[in-house]
C-alpha cells in the first residue's frame, strides 16, 4: 500500500472531486473529520486549546467554536501556528491509525485529504504521490463569492491567506484541472484513480509486511521447538 496525499484550496473543488475518488471505491481520510474529532470535550487537544486561548472559544455545551477560534487565528500568523502546534500531532496520530486499517483491508492505496499538506510539509514525505486539485484565480474567486456570499474583498483576503494554487500545483506530481466543466475534472479523476490501481508501488510494503509476519511466526515455531520443555513419555514397558 502507498499513500497519496490530496489538497487543494478553498472552493477549488477538492470535496466534490474527493466524493468521486470515494465513488471509485477509494479508501478517503478526510483530515479535516479528524480534526473536529480530536478537539472534542475530553480529549487533551481540547484541553491545550481552552488553556492557549480561553473559555471565550466554547460553546455552552463545552465544544469548541470553531468559527470564534478561527476569527482569532485569522492573519494572526503566531496563534495560528500556536494552535498548529496543539492539533497537528493529535490528527497525525489519528492519521496513521486509520491508514493502518486500511492496509490490513487490503487497499492498494489510501488517499490522505490534507489542506495545508504543502504549507506544513510535515507529511510530504510519507505520501508516494500528491494531487492538487486547481483551478484558476478568477474562477476560484467568482466560486468563493457565490458560494459564501462574500464581496470582492472579503473573498480575495481569505484566498490571499493561502498558499497560492498555482504554487501548489508546481510542487505536486499530479494536477487536476477543476477550472472547466465539471464533466473534464471527473474524467481526470478516473483516470488518475486507474493510473495508481496499476502501480505495483503497493507491493514494497506489502511483501515487507508479509515477511515480517513470517518471520515472527518462525521465531515462534523454533521457540516452541527448541526452548519450551517437551512433554515427558512414559515408559512403554511400564504399567499404566
Amino acid at each position: 500500500m502507498f499513500l497519496v496525499g490530496l489538497t487543494g484550496g478553498i472552493a477549488s473543488g477538492k470535496s466534490s472531486v474527493i466524493q468521486v475518488f470515494q465513488q471509485l471505491g477509494c479508501a478517503v481520510i478526510d483530515v479535516d473529520v479528524i480534526a473536529r474529532h480530536i478537539v472534542q470535550p475530553g480529549c487533551p487537544a481540547h484541553r491545550r486549546i481552552v488553556e492557549a486561548f480561553g473559555t471565550e472559544v466554547l460553546l455552552e455545551n463545552g465544544d469548541i467554536n470553531r468559527k470564534v477560534l478561527g476569527d482569532l487565528i485569522f492573519n494572526q500568523p503566531d496563534r495560528r501556528q500556536l494552535l498548529n502546534s496543539i492539533t497537528h500531532p493529535e490528527i497525525r496520530k489519528e492519521m496513521m491509525k486509520e491508514t493502518f486499517k486500511y492496509f490490513l483491508r487490503g487497499y492498494r492505496y489510501v488517499i490522505l485529504d490534507i489542506p495545508l499538506l504543502f504549507e506544513t510539509k510535515k507529511l510530504l514525505k510519507y505520501m508516494k504521490h500528491t494531487v492538487v486539485v486547481y483551478c484558476d484565480r478568477d474562477t476560484q474567486l467568482a466560486r468563493l463569492m457565490k458560494r459564501n456570499n462574500l464581496n470582492r474583498e472579503d473573498a480575495e483576503a481569505r484566498i490571499n491567506s493561502q498558499l497560492p494554487l498555482k504554487d501548489k500545483a508546481r510542487m505536486a506530481n499530479h494536477v487536476l484541472d477543476n477550472s472547466g466543466e465539471w464533466s473534464l475534472t471527473r474524467r481526470q479523476v478516473i483516470l488518475l484513480h486507474a493510473k495508481l490501481e496499476r502501480s505495483m508501488e503497493y507491493l514494497p510494503l506489502r511483501l515487507g509486511f508479509l515477511t515480517g509476519l513470517a518471520g515472527i511466526a518462525s521465531l515462534l515455531y523454533l521457540l516452541t521447538r527448541y526452548l519450551l520443555p517437551s512433554p515427558q513419555l512414559g515408559n512403554p514397558g511400564s504399567k499404566p
